[in-house]
């Protein structure tokens, strides 16, 4: 019987390469994000038999409505990723507005708990399953004119920390650093000098093979991809 991996924010980038790679390997895709043109082009290439659709993970609401379809449609997850992120245009901290700032937060750890709050419980019923929390380099370092992405990824690391003293035996969860890869967000930030890190096709291929053996010696750690 196939494994369920559940991916938020999986409409491009990092998100879109494991559900890509996550398929290859024989496991069902279960995955969500904001763009729905972006969501049935990945769906044509990954074929009916995994189940996508849109939602925000910054509303409660929607992540709740989100977690029912999933469950409905191709089960509960053996391993979720908490992979939806946001990082704010290059600028000071004094010179970043309140709305930007909070909407890095919302996104990147309010969004995680969402997730949680909506997933685990259901996790918990089959008393196993694997939670991931997407972090960064930036989750235990600091960069100027990146602070909200900063602050988030320090947040990130934190709750993970707290979650995996919380679940019950079975259940494990990680914060996850993907590494630096040529994505849409590092080239906001890095301009053309991302173009010389790994692609998110070549990245998937290690990453997902460390997401399927992460085991409970790794609860509550910091995992590099």
């Amino acid at each position: 019987m196939s494994k369920l991996v559940c991916i938020s924010g999986c409409s491009r980038g990092l998100g879109r390469a494991m559900a890509k790679e996550f398929a290859s390997r024989a496991w069902k895709v279960a995955g969500g994000a904001r763009n729905k043109e972006a969501l049935l082009k990945l769906k044509e290439e990954l074929g009916d038999r995994h189940f996508l659709d849109t939602f925000d993970v910054t509303f409660p609401t929607q992540v709740d409505d989100f977690a029912k379809k999933v469950v409905s449609n191709v089960g509960i997850p053996d391993l979720l990723i908490n992979n939806a992120g946001l990082i704010n245009q290059n600028a000071p901290l004094t010179k970043i507005t309140p709305e930007e700032f909070a909407s890095v937060l919302a996104v990147n750890l309010g969004g995680i708990h969402n997730m949680v709050r909506s997933f685990v419980p259901l996790m918990e019923k089959n008393k196993s399953g694997v939670i991931v929390n997407f972090s960064s380099y930036w989750g235990k370092s600091t960069a100027p004119e990146v602070g909200p992405y900063c602050a988030s990824k320090w947040g990130v690391e934190g709750f993970t920390r707290s979650l995996a003293e919380e679940l019950p035996r079975g259940l494990i969860t990680v914060a996850f650093n993907p590494g630096i890869i040529d994505t849409d967000m590092l080239r906001s930030c890095f301009g053309e000098a991302a173009s010389s890190h790994e692609k998110p096709s070549e990245w998937a291929k290690h990453a997902v093979s460390r997401l399927e053996n992460l085991s409970l010696q790794d609860n509550g750690t910091t995992v590099i991809g």
